[in-house]
């Protein structure tokens, strides 16, 4: 959704209830309620089956609702819901536009074998690797994301808000009275990771302050360890001033944060910890861990930090504030003062909107009809400039033979990379035309078209995959394989923007590939006979031509001068040739398909023009079914070199 096109519906997809009242589903509830305030059509949806883990039902039911969505659905899927099925994320990843919230990494889950979080690194990685972008809730995940290979461009950050505790605002907190009970108060689901166990060790030799604490949580998620935790509770004899209050509601939640004087948080990692953001905005002093993003969003007034699992150290964090009255009452003005700085969730709202539209491309115009491109395909073969394919043969040749061939090494396959292939054609006529032993990756976001092309290819007997997937600036270096000799494409880079070229170039680069990419439209056509409305067409056509196909604003006519120049910048050799189109009186086929294209870029460009429009375009197809007409369409093709030692 490059240029920020409007988003108007949005799907998010969380495995299981949907209404669970843990940090990352409450962010997904209120992220939804305020786009809805926004006008968004924003629905969620719950998966069936376990989770991160998926077993049959997780697959099936994903799989499912993946399916049955409209072509060009934005779906935001849930960290826990897609990072163990990658395949399932891909098989509908290029029909859909799909951006996925990632709270922390699954392998960052504490209490997991070594296998298992190797595991769910490994799979994490493929499932990101097929959406077209991610949002985290903090600084902290998205920087740990760079070892799951997601590009910084490919990421934004969202952070929670903190408006939502049932009108519980610090501005309405009573000040405590000195010689009270204070009230401890721990929100978060009963879990190794959340670590309540390390809060009622610490408690535990504190009995001689008068204190209560109140472990607020599912008792569900994990029932073995709320087993456990409830027998140490009774070990120590502590089950009258620790209470096991289970799962809270919104009612229930904010009445707990209006008894509480302290709030505790000691997880030894967290992607955000929006618990704290919503203590603060209640008012309430807080002691939190410095685990996963706590380093950074919990550096804040009002909130004592400890090191991650150091019992010790909280149990002197909770006997300081206990002992001192003063102390307590000093920190809680200050949380109190840190109050008005935080976000509310109508923001957080808006950001996440802009994300999605800054994240997602829009529905790709550049994905074109099999029709079309079995119609142009003809009048493309022909057009290929002869010389600068002679070239590209003498290059692949040398390519190939050296210097593998010279120290006696049997030479792998040529790797060609086809761009944006569509049903084949570039494939269709390089393939026999190249004398080398060769191997082909077609890569195109339309899986139809991708069907078409390896079911045509079949019979020219190479070894070919085929991939679908978005040709984002942002994700194009990742989706070119290690060992690629040539990156190829037909009729496709006049649709793309600087930055989109600009990942082209590098991409080759960083493979030290040959780049040969044909059909470019040059900016000019003449039609014979002529009209005087011609140029008045032909000048709103290239205005057209630098609109945004899906990658930002297209150079059109610009692109091909533009990528030779990005290519020189990296020392490569380039040549341009032009490769026209010529359509005789007796293609009225294509003729008529060409210009009714040319009329849908003229109505967008200049709707006030309808008429003057009318008049050129009927004339013309009238002369073209007529075989009065021809039509000259110029091209460009390029081939660029690369300066690599031992190779010419």
């Amino acid at each position: 959704m490059a240029n920020f096109e409007p988003l108007t519906s949005v799907l998010f997809v969380v495995p299981g209830d949907p209404e669970q009242k843990t940090g990352g589903y409450r962010y997904v509830q209120r992220v939804v309620a305020g786009l809805r305030n926004n006008g968004v059509d924003a629905v969620v949806a719950g998966l069936c089956g376990s989770f991160p883990v998926p077993d049959r039902v997780a697959e099936a039911t994903m799989n499912s609702m993946l399916a049955n969505l409209a072509d060009d659905s934005v779906v935001v899927l849930d960290g826990l819901a897609m990072g163990g099925l990658p395949d399932v994320v891909g098989n509908h990843a290029s029909r859909l536009r799909v951006v996925s919230l990632v709270h922390h990494a699954l392998a960052d889950e504490t209490g997991l074998t070594q296998e298992l979080q190797d595991w769910l690194f490994r799979v994490e990685r493929r499932a990101l690797s097929k959406v077209a972008g991610v949002i985290t809730t903090s600084a902290h995940t998205a920087q740990r994301l760079n070892d799951y290979s997601v590009p910084a461009t490919a990421i934004r950050v969202v952070e929670p808000g903190a408006d939502t505790i049932a009108g519980i605002g610090a501005e309405t907190r009573p000040s405590k009275a000195r010689g009270r009970t204070i009230h401890l108060l721990c929100v978060a689901h009963l879990s190794p990771r959340k670590a309540q166990h390390h809060l009622v060790d610490a408690l535990s030799d504190l009995r001689d302050y008068s204190w209560h604490c109140t472990l607020a949580g599912s008792l569900d998620r994990d029932e073995h360890y709320a087993h456990e935790l409830r027998g140490i509770i009774v070990s120590l004899g502590l089950e009258h001033r620790i209470s096991l209050a289970g799962e809270l509601d919104d009612t229930e939640l904010a009445s707990a944060y209006r008894k509480a004087d302290v709030f505790v948080l000691p997880s030894v990692y967290e992607g955000y910890g929006m618990v704290i953001d919503e203590a603060i905005a209640a008012g309430l002093p807080v002691i939190t861990t410095d685990g996963g993003a706590l380093s950074t969003t919990g550096l804040r007034p009002g909130v004592r930090q400890y090191p991650a699992g150091d019992v010790a150290e909280l149990r002197a964090c909770l006997e300081d504030w206990l002992s001192d009255p003063v102390a307590l009452g000093e920190a809680a003005t200050q949380a109190r003062q840190a109050s008005c700085s935080l976000r509310s969730w109508q923001s957080t709202a808006v950001a996440f909107q802009r994300a999605l539209e800054a994240l997602l491309p829009p529905p790709d115009p550049t994905t074109f009809d099999s029709g079309w491109l079995a119609l142009r395909e003809p009048a493309d073969h022909r057009a290929r400039n002869k010389r600068l394919l002679s070239e590209v043969l003498a290059w692949a040749e040398q390519d190939y033979c050296h210097p593998r061939a010279l120290s006696g090494r049997h030479a792998l396959p040529l790797l060609v990379v086809d761009l944006g292939t569509g049903t084949g054609s570039n494939a269709r006529y390089l393939v026999p035309t190249m004398t080398v032993p060769q191997c082909w990756v077609l890569l195109d976001q339309d899986e139809h078209l991708l069907d078409l092309a390896r079911e045509s290819l079949e019979y020219l007997d190479v070894p070919l995959e085929t991939h679908a997937c978005h040709l984002s600036a942002s994700r194009l270096a990742g989706q070119i394989p290690d060992g690629t000799r040539l990156v190829t494409a037909s009729a496709l880079i006049d649709l793309m923007s600087e930055d989109w070229l600009e990942a082209l170039s590098i991409a080759a680069a960083r493979h030290n590939a040959g780049v040969f990419i044909v059909l470019s439209y040059a900016g000019d056509f003449e039609l014979s006979p002529a009209d005087q409305d011609d140029h008045w067409i032909r000048k709103t056509v290239n205005e057209h031509q630098h609109n945004d196909k899906g990658t930002g604003a297209a150079l059109g006519p610009s692109a091909t001068n533009y990528l030779k120049q990005q290519l020189e910048l990296r020392d490569y050799q380039v040549s341009v040739a032009a490769s026209p189109w010529h359509l005789a009186p007796g293609q009225g086929a294509l003729q008529g398909a060409l210009l009714e294209g040319w009329r849908d870029a003229v109505m967008q460009q200049s709707p006030g023009e309808r008429q003057r429009a009318e008049r050129w375009f009927g004339l013309r197809l009238k002369q073209a079914d007529e075989q009065r007409l021809s039509i000259r369409v110029e091209h460009e093709d390029l081939f660029a070199r690369p300066a690599r030692k031992g190779v010419a």
